[in-house]
């Protein structure tokens, strides 16, 4: 029997700011980087993914419009959003960036095992 990855999809604006990338390939999952907003919904576009992570670079705007066109597209993608505050509706998790690779690694590994509610 064949195990698939789990496929996280972690966008950022800059491309320089990929901060959790090389612990959750550490851990095991299939990591795509998407910079931007536009190359987000282009990854989107080939395919869903398990879990998305909007990181912290995202404009407020964006981490707030950017859930809602995920959602619509593939409602059993989980997602989390780094450096948010406050509640979305479509948003599973909001994690403060700041407190490490290891909250976000737990968050993938809890989420992407987690039914998705709707």
């Amino acid at each position: 029997m064949t195990i698939r990855a789990v496929r996280v999809l972690y966008g950022e604006a800059n491309a320089g700011v990929f901060e959790q990338t090389a612990a959750l390939r550490s851990a095991g999952y299939d990591v795509e980087e998407a910079v931007g907003r536009n190359a987000v919904q282009q990854a989107l576009e080939r395919g869903p993914f398990d879990v998305v992570i909007l990181g912290h670079t995202f404009t407020k705007d964006d981490r707030h419009h950017l859930p809602y066109t995920i959602k619509k597209l593939y409602p059993d993608t989980h997602l989390i959003v780094l450096h948010a505050s406050g509640n979305h509706p479509k948003v599973d998790l909001a994690l403060d960036s700041r407190r490490g690779s290891e909250l976000v690694l737990k968050a993938v590994a809890e989420l992407s095992t987690a039914p998705v509610q709707t």
